[in-house]
C-alpha cells in the first residue's frame, strides 16, 4: 500500500496524511495468494508464521471511523469489508489486537484502521513453507510479478519468504 500510488487509489491518498514509521509491531508474512496480483504472494498480517516487525502507518483525515473504514475498504477492493479492522467486534479477539490498541492509545489514537486480510497460503494445496517453490511454479511472467511485489514491499518487511527469496535470487531480473 505504501508504493503503490496507482490513479485507483488516489481517493485513499487524498484522505490521509504521509507515510510515517514506527507503528504497532505486528506479525507479518507474504502468506496470501493475491487474485488480482497474478498470484503474487502479499503481505498479511499472519499470527501463525509471521514475523514480528513495526510497521509504517499515516494519519486520516476523517473524523470518523465508520468514514475511514470505508476509505481503505474502497482502497484494497475487491475485498470483503469485514476484512477492514478497527476496534469493534471481531477485531478485538484477535491475538494482535492488544499491540495494536496499546500503541494507539501511547500515540493518542482513539481508534486504528487496518488490512485486515487472512492468509490464504491454502489456496496453493500446499502448506505454508518459507521455500520459493510457490513462485517456482508461476510461470514466467507471474514469478516476475511475485518477485517485484516481494521487491517493493517495504524495507520493514524483513520475514522468512523474503529472506528465502532474496537468498534465492538477488532479486535482479532473474527468474526463479
Amino acid at each position: 500500500m505504501i508504493w503503490d500510488t496507482q490513479p485507483k487509489f488516489s481517493a485513499f491518498i487524498d484522505q490521509c496524511g504521509p507515510w510515517l514509521r514506527g507503528g504497532p509491531r505486528l506479525p507479518l508474512e507474504f502468506s496470501r495468494i493475491s487474485d488480482s496480483r497474478s498470484g503474487a504472494l502479499t503481505l498479511v498480517i499472519d499470527p501463525e508464521y509471521g514475523t514480528e516487525c513495526s510497521v509504517s502507518y499515516c494519519v486520516s483525515a476523517r473524523d470518523l471511523s465508520p468514514d475511514a473504514v470505508e476509505d481503505l475498504w474502497v482502497r484494497e477492493g475487491p475485498t470483503r469489508k469485514e476484512w477492514i479492522g478497527s476496534f469493534r467486534d471481531p477485531f478485538e479477539h484477535c491475538s494482535y489486537f492488544q499491540a495494536i490498541q496499546a500503541w494507539a492509545w501511547n500515540h493518542g489514537f482513539d481508534d486504528v484502521v487496518w488490512t485486515a486480510l487472512p492468509p490464504d497460503f491454502q489456496a496453493a494445496r500446499k502448506p505454508f513453507s518459507v521455500d520459493v517453490s510457490y513462485i517456482q511454479g508461476l510461470d514466467i511472467e507471474n514469478a516476475t510479478l511475485a518477485r517485484k511485489y516481494i521487491k517493493r514491499a517495504p524495507e520493514f518487511a524483513q520475514t522468512p519468504v523474503r529472506r528465502a527469496l532474496q537468498r534465492f535470487v538477488k532479486m535482479g531480473d532473474q527468474t526463479p
